[in-house]
């Protein structure tokens, strides 16, 4: 049986209005997704001023936003600030501007794996620091999130593979922070993504057992690919993660004491195998963007509680790192 549902995950969390109200973003660094996240805002709200702070001018920022080179010339308030910079970058760049806003959106990784956090407990507690988590805010997770037993899953089983130099077309992939260890890269670090969602799901593991290595040709000094499995008091975990798959895959198994779930984010469909069960939901990726954006704004808004902070996020990151 095939059943087609022709709602998104944007939908799924909150029928689309345009807002009205006047914003005043900032947003740090411009690459691929800090263009993505500030089209998108402009998809959000009718009237928004967009600074953008960098380093060095570029035409391809044409019609974005107020391009800034320094912190002198900021304005003295947001309403709210991207951290889209190289992963090195964020924890600094959040304490220079912990007095320019009261929200902050601080894009995954947090930091680089192997170094230390400790500066954002030194942060402004009265603020919202909210850490990417897109996948989130797919149709896939959040079906899962509402349809699913959890006491009757025995375990899961996760990847993410791709070929790094596929990421960015029409650029030097061993120059982009995802290559280079000076940049905070790493598969590890970089595609932290499906544990994330896993832990929004079921929780963080009570212990982790990790390998990491470099194995392939590719020119660049991190770690290409990351192994895991995760213990739970009732069931266990295996994450895999790699830059060096020819063909993109993003999928999770679900090993249920009543069917197996196949989960196939590139195809946007949930699969129930023993059932021939499959539900299509037909979902663009700007749709869940945009969702975890309003995500974050009721939450800076103050309508709801930030489910995504930097300290949760550190907490993980150092689980991953410790084993334990």
């Amino acid at each position: 049986m095939r059943e087609v549902v022709g709602v998104t995950a944007w939908q799924l969390y909150t029928d689309f209005e345009m807002e009205i109200m006047m914003k005043k973003i900032l947003v740090v660094g411009l690459g691929s997704i800090s263009r993505r996240h500030i089209k998108n805002i402009k998809k959000i709200y009718e009237d928004v001023q967009i600074d953008i702070l960098r380093h060095s001018a570029s035409s391809e920022d044409d019609g974005l936003g107020r391009s800034v080179y320094s912190y002198d010339d900021l304005d003295d308030h947001y309403d709210a600030v991207f951290i889209t910079n190289p992963t090195t970058m964020h924890i600094d760049t959040l304490s220079r501007l912990s007095d320019k806003s009261d929200a902050f959106f601080v894009e995954k990784p947090l930091r680089p794996f192997g170094t230390k956090a400790d500066a954002i407990y030194e942060l402004p507690k009265d603020k919202v620091y909210y850490v990417a988590c897109p996948l989130r805010y797919t149709s896939i997770v959040q079906y899962l999130k509402e349809n699913i037993a959890w006491d009757d899953v025995y375990s899961l089983r996760a990847i993410s593979s791709s070929y790094l130099p596929d990421w960015r077309p029409g650029t030097d992939y061993s120059k982009c922070y995802s290559a280079r260890k000076e940049l905070g890269g790493g598969v590890a670090a970089d595609l932290i993504h499906e544990w994330d969602y896993i832990s929004y799901l079921i929780g963080r593991p009570e212990r982790v057992h990790t390998v990491t290595k470099k194995l392939s040709d590719l020119d660049i000094d991190v770690e290409d690919i990351a192994l895991y499995i995760g213990e739970y008091a009732d069931k266990l975990v295996e994450v895999h993660l790699d830059y060096i798959g020819r063909k993109p895959v993003r999928n999770l198994y679900i090993f249920a004491k009543e069917d197996t779930i196949y989960c196939d984010f590139m195809a946007s469909k949930v699969a129930y195998l023993k059932a021939d069960k499959v539900i299509e939901f037909g979902q663009e990726r700007d749709d869940y963007q945009i969702a975890e954006l309003r995500h974050f704004f009721d939450i800076a808004d103050g309508k709801i509680v930030n489910d995504s902070t930097i300290y949760e996020a550190d907490r993980l990151m150092t689980q991953l790192e410790e084993g334990s």
